[in-house]
């Protein structure tokens, strides 16, 4: 039986994980984590996801449940996922981490120290998103350098970070398959009279609204003609089954920072 912690369990994802991790034949969940202030604390884990009480309570304290799980799976904020990141290193547990939204120091650190357990780590963990990704390197060199790229992602009105995540893998996988840098490519959104468009330059556009649970295009255009890969979270569930299969995968996979593309081709 694989024990689950969750952090972020009072969050949309982490009710949604806990439901999917009760739903599993080989998974247990030992563990829900929220901020120690969080008016759930106490309250059983099942009650609020919604599927009735399952012995769990919510607690502020990872350390205080992290000897009795396998694997944490981790939906919060930057700042949150450091500090467990340290604890679950120190305890030498295996992670799955799902935050985004991290500085560039931020996520330095983030990889050098996930790098010493076994850990997933993906802006997102829908695994369409990660057979999209896998893709795109394919198409990116196949085209090359005729067609002008641009990366449109849309988002509920709630998503903190902007450009997602995701966004700035799927523009990071195409710069890297065209020999780019994306931060001397890359430019976020348009305003104003900015002449016409360099060859090599690659748009990255943000949306928000209403209650979207993520939409990923990549648009290849040259004269022409035009290709679009394009990606639709009809809910946030996908991202949950994601993570769920990952946190399977990981506890039997060596020490190191793993992508999902490893759980998609490695199974």
């Amino acid at each position: 039986m694989i024990r689950v912690i969750i952090n972020g369990a009072c969050g949309r994802m982490g009710r949604l994980i806990i439901r999917g991790v009760s739903e599993q034949t080989d998974m247990e969940i030992v563990g829900a984590i929220e901020f120690p202030e969080h008016p759930q604390i106490g309250s059983d884990a099942g009650i609020v996801a919604g599927i009735g009480e399952i012995g769990v309570a919510v607690t502020g304290n990872l350390e205080e449940v992290l000897e009795s799980g396998d694997v944490v799976i981790e939906f919060s904020k930057p700042e949150a996922t450091l500090q467990h990141l340290r604890q679950v290193v120190k305890a030498d547990k295996a992670m799955i981490i799902a935050t985004t939204g991290y500085d560039p120091d931020e996520l330095a650190t983030v990889q050098e120290l996930a790098s010493q357990i076994r850990c997933v780590m993906a802006p997102n963990m829908s695994l369409g998103v990660n057979v999209m990704i896998q893709a795109l390197e394919l198409i990116a060199k196949a085209l090359g350098d005729d067609y002008d790229i641009e990366v449109i992602e849309t988002h509920h009105n709630h998503k903190a970070d902007s450009p997602s995540g995701t966004a700035l893998r799927l523009a990071e996988t195409v710069a890297t398959a065209l020999g780019r840098d994306l931060d001397e490519v890359g430019v976020y959104g348009r305003h104003g009279i900015v002449g016409a468009r360099p060859k090599k330059q690659i748009g990255i556009h943000a949306i928000r609204g209403g209650d979207i649970a993520g939409d990923h295009t990549v648009l290849f255009a040259t004269e022409g003609e035009q290709l679009s890969v394009v990606h639709r979270a009809h809910s946030p569930e996908s991202f949950a089954k994601g993570a769920i299969r990952a946190a399977r995968w990981v506890v039997a996979a060596p020490k190191g920072l793993h992508d999902v593309s490893e759980v998609l081709f490695q199974e």
